[in-house]
């Protein structure tokens, strides 16, 4: 329970340790025959949301851009006011949903995320095969956004190379993130055996 606490309420959560807040390992100096109880590392320039009304724009942000995903359908296919007037939402039959628009376009973010933090730690830890990794998730997201283009075109038989395109997409990703675990691979047993 106190490494939650410390994770979630410590201001430098990454560099605490309950026995000596100011032990730190190297990583390129651990030694595997030393048992250490708590392994930490010091991040310079880790930025975290320090302003709350930041914080609280965000949640509010969510909460508004979720909310209309557990609304039903109804609300989907209501009809908006235009000036006075009504526009009707009529969409065919093969349209995604919102809440599966909501998971396309989050993985999307989310991938985005995983590969800008798989570059920071590659930068920030010194181990520089990780940014191959990162390089290496790239053809899969191009195969997300060929995805989504897609879906967002109601799945047009004109655009149906785009299915085409993403499953090449994804099977090359697939080798380059393969390549770069190998890589890292190679990457930490060089290390390992150079200390």
């Amino acid at each position: 329970m106190t490494i939650l606490q410390t994770l979630l309420f410590s201001p430098n959560p990454l560099s605490f340790s309950p026995k000596n807040p100011q032990k730190t390992l190297n990583p390129k100096s651990c030694n595997p025959n030393t048992h250490h109880d708590k392994i930490t590392r010091n991040f310079p320039n880790c930025k975290k949301f320090d302003n709350k009304k930041t914080m609280a724009a965000l949640m509010g942000t969510g909460v508004a851009l979720t909310t209309p995903l557990f609304m039903g359908a109804t609300a989907v296919a209501a009809e908006l006011p235009l000036l006075g007037s009504s526009l009707q939402l009529v969409e065919p039959s093969n349209a995604l949903s919102l809440p599966t628009w909501a998971i396309h376009v989050s993985s999307v973010v989310e991938w985005i995320t995983a590969m800008i933090l798989v570059w920071q730690y590659g930068e920030k830890s010194g181990y520089e095969s990780w940014k191959g990794l990162s390089w290496g998730m790239v053809p899969l997201l191009g195969g997300a956004f060929c995805a989504c283009t897609w879906h967002f075109f109601y799945n047009s038989e004109s655009l149906e190379v785009l299915v085409a395109i993403q499953g090449a997409l994804t099977v090359i990703g697939n080798a380059t993130m393969c390549i770069a675990a190998y890589r890292i691979y190679k990457s930490s047993q060089e290390r390992s055996t150079d200390t």
